[in-house]
This record gives structure tokens, C-alpha cells and sequence, in this order.
């Protein structure tokens, strides 16, 4: 199924995209007529004017795209009703197709008046949980490039950005969007100590919703392989059958990159670390690709068509390579970069955040 990828909605939960346990969610399509208890019902209605009659309109879920619930526009009118289990980011659609309006919805009664031409900055009220979700967007919106490139961005604006997002966790404890504002402090700080001792803060009913799961997941990670300290070696052949060792390449900052020729957001990825490895190949950087293929052909093909001229290496056991099966990746792209005493100093810095890393640590 497609997914939605949400730029400006601060949703942190979009998948790395290739999983090797990834499974396709099911579609639970209901209808305004579905009979609900009130109380344990989420509501949504209101007017939407520019839309033919019958016009479909959608509550997707963000990560999928699938159809959760879904109504028709009457007379400019429209409802829906359905459950959610606990506050949560949805998005309605038109025709589950752009523009798209974000929503973090509880089961309450939500009103939404919109144009065909507004529907995206439409208002909406009656959930609490978006009015927490408004409001920490206000805060976090004059911050959004710091999120792109935090490595370049100056230490006092992220210091400013981090007071400000600990501010509304500390005056918002039980608030749902309190777990997406700890995501964000951490994006900005990558403070691992900080992370796990605000999510530990966090009463156990926003722990287990959707975000907090994932600031759970992310702490478990965070513990693997950890930031300051040294990645551990290993040794598997290259294109030509030879052993290479990660060990060989101390001296040298290095990217362990972790893709495969199959995996489309690695392919996408590509282009931005060949221009980093051209700018910075001649400064004491380099890259390892550790492929995730089983096919010598294609893992050969992808790597002339992407003009990846750096060192790679496979056993060509897909998921089961030993490397990573020995770092406990079970997603890609995933990548570490570690400095010329073998230690990590950034994980899966992508886009332009490679090359932020690597102007702030080399001279």
C-alpha cells in the first residue's frame, strides 16, 4: 500500500520503508450509519463546499495509507464515525487522494469547516488532543529547518529550540503530543540519557500509544551500537572475493552503509551519498556499503548504474548477512559513520545531514 509521507505535519513515526518483518496493514473501511457507543466513538463532521455530491471523503492512516473509515459529501455536509484506541495522528482525504489534512484525533466529536481550495489549513476543533498538537506546532514550526540539518544549525538556536519543546513536555505531562515533542527534543540533541529519562516521565497510557511505543523502540536502538562508542569489527569479501575488514579503514572517518540493489529508498539515497563521498573522498572520508542482496548480478548492476566507486561487501545472504545480523539491522537504509578511532559518531545521517556531519568534523 502507499504511504503518506508528512513533511510539515511533525509526524516522526514514517518507516525506514524497507523491513525485513514488514507487513501490509488492513483496510477498515465504516460508514457514518456504523452504530458506535458514544462514548468510546470518535465523530467527525462538518462542511466542505467545492465537492460534487457523493464525493468520498476518507480517514487514512498515515504510516499505510489505508482507509480506516470514510463518508460522502452531501449537500456540502459530511460525517464520519469510528473508534480509535488511543489519540492518534489520521489524515482525511478526499478520494483518499492530495490535498491532505492532518489530524491527531481522540474519540470525541470533531467539527471541520473547509472550501475545496483551504482543505489542508482547514480548522478543526473538539479534539483536545489536536488543540496540544496546534499549539506545539506553534512552537515547533519557526524550528523546522533545524530538523533537516540539526549538525549545522548554530548551538545556540538548538538550545533555544530544546528549552522551548522540554517547556511544553514539562507544563503537558499527560498530554498524548508531549512523546512527539521528546522525539523532536531528541532529534535536535540526540541526548540518549535525556530521551530515556523524559519517556520514563511519561505516564504509562501515552508509553503504550503510537509515539510513545516508537520513543521505546528508538531508546532500544539507541542502546545498540551506541553513539561514542567503537563499532565493532568485521570482515566479509568484497566484489572480487577479497576479505575486507572494517578495521582496515582506521584513520579514515567512514560511512558503514547498510542497502541492498532492491531497496528503493536506499537507490534513492545513493545520489546524496556519491556527492558527499566526491566532495570529501580527498579529506580522510570514505564509505562501506554492506549489501544486503542475494544475487551477485544485481548488487553489481546497482552498483555501476549508481556510481558507487567506494569499497563494498556481501555474503549475499539478504537479511541473514552476517553483518547485519551482527549489528541487528533489520531495516534499510541504515547506516553508521564512525570517526578515525573507530568510534560512531552519527547513525543514519541522510540528505544533506551527512555532509553537515562531516563539514563539523572535518577541518
Amino acid at each position: 500500500m502507499k504511504k503518506i509521507f508528512l513533511l510539515l505535519t511533525l509526524v516522526p513515526l514514517i518507516s525506514l520503508a524497507q523491513n525485513s518483518n514488514n507487513k501490509k496493514a488492513k483496510s477498515n473501511n465504516i460508514n457514518a450509519a456504523t452504530s458506535l457507543k458514544a462514548a468510546d466513538e470518535f465523530h467527525i463532521s462538518g462542511s466542505i463546499t467545492g465537492f460534487a455530491d457523493n464525493t468520498s471523503i476518507d480517514l487514512l492512516n498515515p504510516q499505510t495509507g489505508a482507509p480506516e473509515a470514510n463518508g460522502k459529501i452531501i449537500n456540502g455536509q459530511f460525517s464520519i464515525k469510528g473508534k480509535i484506541p488511543f489519540p492518534d495522528f489520521r489524515i482525511l482525504a478526499i478520494n483518499s487522494q492530495p490535498p491532505y489534512l492532518s489530524i491527531f484525533l481522540d474519540n470525541s466529536n470533531v467539527t471541520i469547516n473547509a472550501t475545496k481550495e483551504n482543505f489542508e489549513t482547514a480548522e478543526i476543533k473538539g479534539s483536545s488532543s489536536h488543540n496540544d498538537f496546534t499549539a506545539f506546532n506553534k512552537i515547533a514550526k519557526p524550528y523546522e529547518p533545524l530538523f533537516a540539518q540539526p549538525d549545522a544549525a548554530e548551538e545556540s538556536t538548538i538550545k533555544k529550540a530544546a528549552a522551548e519543546f522540554e517547556s511544553f513536555i514539562n507544563n503537558n505531562p499527560n498530554s498524548y503530543i508531549s512523546p512527539l515533542a521528546i522525539y523532536r527534543y531528541h532529534q535536535l540533541t540526540s541526548d540518549n540519557d535525556k530521551l530515556e529519562a523524559m519517556y520514563n516521565k511519561l505516564p504509562a497510557f501515552t508509553q503504550k500509544a503510537s509515539i510513545g511505543s516508537y520513543l521505546a523502540t528508538l531508546i532500544k536502538d539507541n542502546k545498540k551500537n551506541p553513539i561514542g562508542k567503537p563499532l565493532a569489527n568485521f570482515t566479509q569479501e568484497d566484489t572480487a572475493g577479497n576479505n575486507i575488514s572494517l578495521s582496515s579503514f582506521k584513520g579514515k572517518y567512514v560511512l558503514v552503509d547498510f542497502w541492498a540493489s532492491w531497496c528503493g529508498p536506499c537507490r534513492q539515497e545513493n545520489p546524496n551519498i556519491v556527492a558527499t563521498f566526491n566532495k570529501y573522498k580527498n579529506k580522510n572520508f570514505t564509505v562501506l556499503g554492506v549489501s544486503l542482496d542475494k544475487s551477485k548480478q544485481p548488487w553489481m548492476e546497482a552498483i555501476k548504474a549508481d556510481g558507487l566507486a567506494w569499497t563494498h561487501v556481501s555474503d549475499l545472504k539478504g537479511w541473514n548477512n552476517a553483518v547485519s545480523q551482527q549489528f541487528e539491522i533489520f531495516s534499510i537504509p541504515q547506516s553508521f559513520l564512525i570517526d578515525p578511532q573507530g568510534n560512531v559518531i552519527g547513525k543514519n545521517l541522510r540528505g544533506p545531514a551527512l555532509e553537515a556531519k562531516l563539514a563539523q568534523v572535518i577541518k
